[in-house]
């Protein structure tokens, strides 16, 4: 071995070498070129680590191979499979051995079988023996696969066998010919320079004893014991010609066989099995043939039956499986579990499945130990019968031919046992969503030995039944006829104080508690739904902290919102433990959310943890902006449907935005079978109401969910709200955006951090140039980089919330420092045909975009860069003011909001920043707020703002 000049050609070899101890290995080496081209004798074994010089001999698959063959070194294997450092010849003579060979050597190979996948054309060569020269003879792959098939010869002597290979069509002499099986896993066998692999899985080991042997012989004495430990497997997975028994080969239609394992506090499942006359199968692919072999002693002769198995038949009974509410568990021993989404365990789905099962020809046993589990139908008949005081629930559970009193599971359903034991002795397992459903029924029952409810837990009868005989509209109009909500304390650790309209929203958030009903707070936009949905969590925590109730409540919001609200409940309720499940590090056991009191996620995540939320039993579930529910054939409103929880609430300033049937989820929801099927809704409501124009339909149903919905708008409550709301929306970054803004930040903060602004007064241009850059990407990268694809998490978020504000009614200003913000707004808006007004300094005719404004009921967007529109302007007409980016001097801001607010005004005005979280943004009005003093009587421009920035600002601007 010497030293490659690199100045000099040069090229990557493959070499094949027989270790003394490990077998035959693969290392790469870089040979030094001839000037003719010709290998040299110079040569270096390379690793990972000492490769990239040679960098231009090697493609991205070189790598990946180095790589491998890394880890079949010598040293790497000692190092791996022995712990203690070890001089290779002491481990080798002292420490390895049959056995240890034995384990090591098939993990070997598997590298090595990846390495000759990826190998393809590249130069493979046979390792000098003597002096390990990695060029000896240059080794090439055959094209195509050989073939092998196996010959038995029987007479009244032995049985002779032997193995035949075909290569190209032809025999192939490999006996007698110094062949090698290099690999055996996957046999590899080297026959005069090539490199022969097989066209089905063999080891080579049942190639290697006749490269220098015939046949083997067997004799009479010893053939029954040979053939059934030798012969059989053989002809499961080969080719076999015989000579003196019998082979024969039989198709069995097959029978698919459902088995039931019970596992005692876990989780039960299925196994799938095939049977094929006498054989049965598991779904493996390790045998797609079964052999059995009889003998007739009067004949003196063997027979070997080979059962086949339909593949594609058995693929397709998975297919139905899967397709039908369960999922594999283990593919290889074919259990199924079921998928979570219909069925909560396999008792579930067997008895709901058992009767099309059996058409499709299933055969359905069970492997329960001692335990016969009742398969069958499981229903529940509910008839709910009024009297003065009480309604009387006359429930029977249907198990079969059984009819047991719903009263019999009380106390299994209060302590979730799912077990029940029929007068056969059978065990019914009791449906799991009947756990979820009927516990208040059991709960509030007036007796104990019978099925009893207070009238004033009506509710409980919507949430047990959607399809209940008693006519509930009656009923739930006279609930409306409450004279006095009860007024309940504040929270004991609550930061701050509810406006007295926020509190008859907090006190009837208990009201609702009382009955067990859920609701929808529908009040306008800017009014405080968070605050008082925070207080609700907070008493919840207090009056809940020495019970068994569940005490953990979700909260399920659009993403846009999520920082918002993780912000507001550290200012008012810093004492709520809130798990923010969002992002990709999320918990995945639902046994992780009893650790808190809130948990936040977003309507996305809960579509996608579906399976893992609805395992867990909530306090409350929360839904704001809940009309991204409203299409109740959505995967969102399914997914929330499937979770459970004691309470319900949804937030929503316009619960409904297009059409009266919005509503119909939400109050789904909130409070199931309040408003019948879909269907009926559309036909007894929506139709009447949107199409005929029904008043006194529109006036039944506002009768029917009056206590279920609270809504209060700006001019009802406007005394109460002071002239002006400010509130900053925090934004997140999508995944794009983020990339690119740390990127560019790290570009910025090496280059002036370490140079010009090391001595904290460098160059302010270059500052200002970076810094802008940053609040550009912040706001959207199409700002810096025309042709991003992606999209902005800011943009979206305003685009949600001048939704909510257009149906409203409301007039909204949006102000940007960037001319090129409001432009991409500007082609937005006039994409989606969505009439506005627009202001900038190359605006010509400023009065004529104020008056659009003004006077044009239809226009209800002005977009105005602060250049151009921050003074001057009289806007009364707008009640929302929308800050896109914040400015270095607040008074700058001040101004802006100063249109809408000012002489004039008679709404409440509020006013909404967006910044993008973890970005300058952020830290600008955190400096804003220490450097307020300077900001209101000195700072009139950047430069200047800039300037009063000493090092420690930077560097905290750009961390």
């Amino acid at each position: 071995m010497q030293q490659i000049d690199t100045s000099h050609p040069y090229k990557l070899i493959y070499s094949f070498g027989e270790h003394p101890y490990l077998g035959y290995l693969i290392e790469p080496h870089i040979v030094q070129l001839n000037p003719n081209g010709s290998l040299s004798l110079s040569y270096k074994r390379v690793f990972t680590n000492t490769v990239d010089e040679f960098a231009e001999a090697l493609d991205e698959t070189d790598y990946k191979i180095i790589k491998l063959l890394d880890e079949v070194e010598q040293s790497n294997v000692i190092k791996k499979y022995h712990k203690k450092a070890i001089r290779p010849v002491d481990y080798f003579t002292k420490i390895f051995d049959n056995k240890v060979r034995d384990y090591i050597r098939p993990k070997l190979e598997k590298k090595l079988l990846k390495v000759m996948e990826m190998i393809g054309d590249k130069p493979i060569y046979l390792m000098s023996k003597k002096d390990g020269y990695p060029a000896e003879q240059q080794l090439h792959v055959a094209e195509q696969p050989t073939s092998i098939l196996f010959h038995f010869r029987r007479n009244e002597e032995e049985t002779r066998y032997f193995p035949t290979l075909k290569y190209n069509g032809h025999r192939m002499e490999f006996m007698y010919k110094n062949a090698e099986v290099i690999i055996n896993a996957q046999a590899w066998l080297l026959l005069d320079n090539v490199l022969y692999h097989f066209d089905q899985p063999l080891e080579g080991k049942k190639l290697a004893p006749f490269l220098n042997k015939r046949y083997i012989s067997v004799p009479r004495a010893t053939e029954r014991k040979y053939y059934e430990t030798f012969i059989i497997p053989l002809i499961e997975k080969y080719s076999v010609y015989a000579e003196g028994f019998d082979i024969k080969t039989i198709k069995e239609d097959a029978v698919p066989i459902l088995t039931l394992n019970y596992i005692q506090n876990g989780e039960s499942h299925i196994q799938l099995s095939f049977q094929y006359g006498d054989f049965t199968f598991l779904p493996t692919s390790d045998h797609k043939i079964s052999v059995k072999m009889s003998y007739d002693e009067e004949a003196d002769n063997y027979t070997f039956t080979r059962v086949k198995r339909s593949i594609l038949w058995e693929e397709n009974q998975h297919a139905y499986l899967e397709s039908s509410g369960v999922k594999r568990q283990d593919a290889l021993f074919g259990s199924y579990i079921t998928d979570g989404k219909e069925f909560a365990n396999v008792f579930e789905w067997l008895s709901n499945k058992q009767d099309e099962l059996k058409e499709k020809g299933y055969s359905i046993k069970q492997e329960t130990g001692d335990k016969h589990f009742f398969i069958g139908k499981t229903s529940l008949d509910i008839e709910v019968v009024e009297d003065n005081d009480w309604f009387d629930v006359r429930a029977f559970a249907n198990f079969g031919p059984y009819k047991i009193p719903f009263i019999h599971l009380r106390d299994h359903i209060l302590n979730r046992i799912q077990e029940f034991t029929l007068p056969n002795g059978e065990i019914a397992i009791i449906p799991e969503e009947w756990f979820a459903q009927y516990e208040h029924l059991f709960q509030f029952a007036i007796k104990k030995n019978g099925l009893q409810l207070n009238k004033a837990h009506i509710g409980i009868l919507h949430e047990i039944s959607e399809h209940t005989a008693l006519t509930m509209s009656r009923k739930l109009q006279n609930l409306s006829n409450f004279e006095e909500i009860a007024k309940i304390d504040a929270p004991q650790k609550f930061n701050g104080s509810l406006r007295p309209y926020q509190e008859a929203g907090y006190n009837w958030f208990h009201f609702l508690q009382e009955y067990k009903f859920g609701g929808v707070l529908a009040d306008d936009m800017g009014l405080g739904k968070t605050v008082q949905t925070l207080a609700l969590l907070q008493k919840q925590k207090e009056e809940l902290k020495n019970t068994d109730y569940a005490k953990t409540s979700l909260l399920v919001l659009p993403t846009s919102l999520v920082y918002n609200w993780q912000k507001e409940a550290d200012k008012f309720a810093p004492d709520l433990r809130i798990l923010m499940h969002v992002g990709s590090n999320r918990f995945k056991d639902a046994y992780a959310f009893t650790h808190f009191d809130v948990v936040i996620t977003t309507y996305g995540i809960v579509r996608s943890d579906e399976e893992l939320f609805s395992k867990f039993f909530f306090n409350y579930i929360i839904l704001d902006e809940s009309q991204n529910i409203k299409n109740p054939t959505s995967k969102s409103f399914k997914s929330i449907k499937s979770l459970k929880s004691r309470h319900k609430l949804a937030l929503s300033g316009t619960p409904i935005e297009n059409s009266v049937s919005d509503i119909w989820s939400q109050m789904h929801f909130t409070n199931p079978g309040l408003l019948g099927s879909y269907s009926f809704f559309q036909k007894e409501f929506v139709i009447p109401i949107e199409k005929k124009k029904d008043e006194d339909t529109a006036k039944r149903l506002q009768a029917i969910i009056k206590p279920f919905v609270l809504r209060r708008t700006k001019n009802q409550v406007a005394t109460e709200l002071p002239p002006k709301t400010e509130q900053i929306i925090y934004c997140e970054m999508n995944e794009a955006q983020s990339e690119l803004y740390e990127s560019t930040k790290s570009e910025y903060r090496n280059a002036l951090l370490e140079g010009a602004v090391n001595d904290g007064k460098g160059n302010q241009i270059a500052l200002l140039q970076g810094l802008t850059k940053l609040r550009q990407l912040a706001n959207h990268p199409k700002m810096v980089d025309p042709s991003y694809k992606d999209e902005s998490g800011k943009f979206e978020a305003v685009l949600q919330m001048l939704d909510s504000i257009s149906i409203e009614g409301n007039k909204v200003l949006i102000f940007s420092q960037f001319v090129k913000h409001l432009e991409l707004f500007k082609d937005y808006f006039n994409k989606q045909k969505i009439p506005f007004a627009y202001l900038d300094g190359a605006t010509k005719d400023r009065a004529e975009a104020v008056q659009r404004f003004k006077d044009n009921e239809e226009v209800k967007i002005f977009l105005i860069s602060i250049k151009a529109g921050g003074v001057g302007l009289n806007l009364t007409e707008a009640d929302y003011v929308f800050i896109l980016d914040p400015w270095w001097n607040p008074a700058v801001e001040q101004q802006a909001i100063d249109r809408s607010h000012r002489i004039g005004q008679k709404r409440n005005v509020f006013i909404y920043k967006f910044i993008s979280k973890d970005t300058v943004e952020e830290k600008i009005v955190a400096l804003q707020n220490r450097k307020m003093s300077i900001a209101t009587s000195l700072i009139t421009t950047e430069k200047t703002f800039v300037k009063s920035l000493s090092q420690d600002d930077l560097k905290e601007l750009l961390r």
